[in-house]
C-alpha cells in the first residue's frame, strides 16, 4: 500500500469511527468529522468500513436517488445503505412504532415499497422485471425512517450521503402487499401524511425503472463490493412521495391506495 493509499484509509476509517461512535452515542455532529468523499468508491469505503465498526447484524439496505446533475458526475443514478437488524419494526395494520431520529441532526420519513429478496439468490443480477420478481418472495408496504448526526447529509451530496450508512435510521414494515406477484406499483397511488395532514402523493412512474429496478440496482451494488445476501435482504426502493423533513414528536402515515397503510411516530433518539 503506498503513503498515499495509507493515509487514505486512515482518513477514511477515522470518518467511519466518528460517525458510529455519534450513533451509538445518539448526538449530532455539528460538521462533517473530516474529509468529506468527492466520489463512489471513497463515499463507500467509508461505508463499508462503519458497517464493520459498527457491528450489528444487516437486515437489508435501502436505495436512494441520485439526482441530476451528479448521476452524469458519479456516474450512477442510485445510492445505497445498511438497514440495520435492531431499527426494523414490523407492524399491524393501525399500530404507530416510536422510531428514532437525531433531533439535532438530520430527519426525514419516507413511503416506500418493501421489497425482499429471497434466500438463495445465486449471484445473478435479473436482466428485467421478471426475472426479478423471481428473485423475491415478499412485498410489503413501508416507511423508512432516514436520519443522520450530521445535519447536512443530504445537502452535501451523495457521497456523504452514502458515508453515513445511506442516511438510513430505520424501517418500518406495514402489511404485505397482496397479489405483489403480477402487481403493477405504478398505478398504485401513494399519499404521505404528517399530523393528520396529507403533504404529498405520486406514484412510482417518476421513480426512474421502479422497485424492481431499485432491486436491480442493489443486487449489482453488492455484488460490486463483494457482500453477500444470499441468505435474504429487505430492500426499501426509494422514496415514492418524497423525503418528508420531520421532527421529534409528530405522527407520519404512509397510505397506499388500496393495499393498506403503515405509520409510526417520530421521537428523539436518547442515549442508553
Amino acid at each position: 500500500m503506498s503513503s498515499n493509499e495509507q493515509a487514505f484509509h486512515e482518513q477514511a476509517h477515522a470518518v467511519a469511527g466518528a460517525f458510529v461512535a455519534a450513533r451509538r452515542e445518539k448526538r449530532a455532529l455539528t460538521t462533517y468529522p473530516g474529509e468529506a468523499p468527492s466520489d463512489l468508491a471513497a463515499a463507500y469505503t467509508i461505508q463499508n468500513l462503519a458497517i464493520g465498526l459498527d457491528g450489528r447484524t444487516v437486515a437489508g439496505w435501502k436505495v436512494g436517488r441520485i439526482n441530476a446533475p451528479e448521476d452524469a458526475r458519479l456516474g450512477a443514478d442510485r445510492l445505497s445503505g445498511p438497514i440495520f437488524a435492531d431499527s426494523v419494526v414490523s407492524v399491524q395494520a393501525g399500530e404507530a412504532p416510536e422510531m428514532p431520529v437525531f433531533a439535532n441532526g438530520f430527519a426525514a420519513a419516507e413511503a416506500e415499497f418493501l421489497l425482499h429478496v429471497a434466500p438463495g439468490w445465486d449471484g445473478v443480477v435479473p436482466a428485467d422485471d421478471a426475472a426479478t420478481r423471481k428473485v423475491l418472495d415478499a412485498v410489503h408496504v413501508g416507511i423508512e425512517v432516514a436520519s443522520s448526526p450530521y445535519p447536512g447529509i443530504n445537502a452535501d451530496g451523495p457521497p456523504v450521503t452514502i458515508s453515513d450508512f445511506g442516511n438510513n435510521a430505520g424501517m418500518v414494515i406495514g402489511p404485505v402487499l397482496e397479489g405483489w406477484e403480477s402487481a403493477a406499483f405504478e398505478t398504485i397511488n401513494v399519499r404521505f401524511e404528517i399530523e393528520g395532514v396529507e403533504i404529498a402523493s405520486a406514484t412510482t412512474a417518476t421513480m426512474l425503472d421502479g422497485p424492481l429496478g431499485a432491486v436491480r440496482f442493489l443486487l449489482a451494488n453488492l455484488s460490486a463490493r463483494g457482500i453477500d445476501c444470499s441468505g435474504g435482504t429487505w430492500v426499501s426502493t426509494g422514496a415514492v412521495t418524497g423525503v418528508h423533513p420531520v421532527v421529534p414528536g409528530q405522527n407520519v402515515l404512509a397510505r397506499f391506495d388500496g393495499h393498506g397503510s403503515v405509520g409510526c411516530k417520530i421521537v428523539a433518539a436518547q442515549p442508553v
